[in-house]
């Protein structure tokens, strides 16, 4: 079982037999996990959900939680591969917003550190991007995000029940639920060559209002409609 990119990569990379099984959010066929959704051929199958292609979104989101405010940052690991599609999709996005957008890098906890102190004197606020070590971090993040007050949006609902304002992102839930039931199957006997990637479309937004007032910040009734849930 692989729950990222880069050890997925790795696993595959370390053998071409043992049975290896994904829940990524990220495009399994552009990162050369698998051939193709539907025949994914050789040892490795598995599930996904879309992160990687919802970062301009949050970025759009920030925006909109900051009306007026046009310098706003992105938070990236250089060493992830989904990392130059991160990257290009929202630096696209903001040139179409009229954002003036900085990019940090950071792959490290004290890099973390350094990046939302440097961040909180130069930028509005910050979309943080899709990198299994910001996963592992996300109440670190979210209360990062308080400390420095520093308004960000990341993609899962961890980051958002620890103080952070927003997230919107693929439900990592659903995709481990296929990738168990997959490991279970071909510990049955089946092969990972002919399991087609179970991809979920399903998209959440979530929102923190106590957290948003505390960084000063008073949430449009637009977003609030249009969140799937609302902490209060």
């Amino acid at each position: 079982m692989a729950a990222a990119t880069p050890s997925a990569l790795a696993a595959k990379s370390a053998t071409t037999t043992i049975p290896i099984v994904f829940a990524i959010g990220g495009d399994p066929v552009s990162t050369g996990l698998v051939t193709s959704l539907n025949s994914p051929g050789g040892n490795v199958t598995g599930a996904a959900h879309i992160n990687v292609d919802t970062a301009p979104k949050r970025l759009e989101l920030l925006h909109e939680l900051l009306p007026g405010r046009n310098s706003l940052g992105l938070l990236t690991n250089s060493a992830n591969p989904l990392t130059p599609a991160v990257e290009s999709g929202v630096k696209a996005a903001a040139s179409v917003l009229g954002i003036r957008l900085t990019t940090f890098h950071a792959s490290t906890d004290e890099e973390i550190n350094a990046t939302f102190k440097d961040a909180a004197g130069s930028v509005a606020g910050i979309v943080i991007g899709t990198d299994p070590l910001y996963t592992s971090h996300a109440t670190t993040l979210g209360a990062k995000s308080l400390e420095y007050k520093l308004p960000a949006i990341y993609q899962y609902r961890d980051f958002v029940v620890a103080g952070g304002a927003m997230s919107y992102g693929g439900d990592i839930s659903d995709s481990y639920y296929h990738a168990g039931i997959y490991a279970g199957r071909i510990l049955n006997g089946e092969r990972p060559a002919n399991l087609a990637v179970q991809l979920s479309t399903r998209v959440e937004l979530i929102i923190n209002l106590k957290a948003a007032k505390a960084l000063g910040l008073e949430v449009p009734v637009a977003l609030v409609v249009r969140a799937d849930e609302v902490i209060e």
